[in-house]
């Protein structure tokens, strides 16, 4: 149970950092709408590329920890921890 209430609270985290995210490029957005010089639109852009890449890896991370949200529970530990490598170097 104690897991389970570990697994809600980072799938919450992840949703609220995804929504903060979400917000970031809003205003990016409307900052390019209203002619802001680029260097201010380039840090921002930036910052929320920093914070979609925490986010990646935060997932990652519950990937690793809880095998029982792999695609397939009876994977072997040993192709389990392969499978997560070769997306991490994939994506990388």
């Amino acid at each position: 149970m104690a897991d389970q209430n570990n697994i809600d609270t980072a799938r919450q985290a992840l949703v609220l950092r995804l929504r903060r995210v979400e917000g970031q490029v809003r205003a990016v957005a409307g900052m390019i709408e209203t002619g802001t010089d680029c260097e201010p639109i380039a840090q921002q852009l930036s910052a929320a590329r920093k914070a979609l890449d925490r986010a990646f890896y935060e997932l990652m991370a519950c990937a690793i920890q809880h095998p029982q949200f792999s695609a397939n529970r009876r994977e072997r530990q040993e192709d389990r921890v392969q499978r997560i490598a070769r997306a991490l170097a994939k994506l990388a």
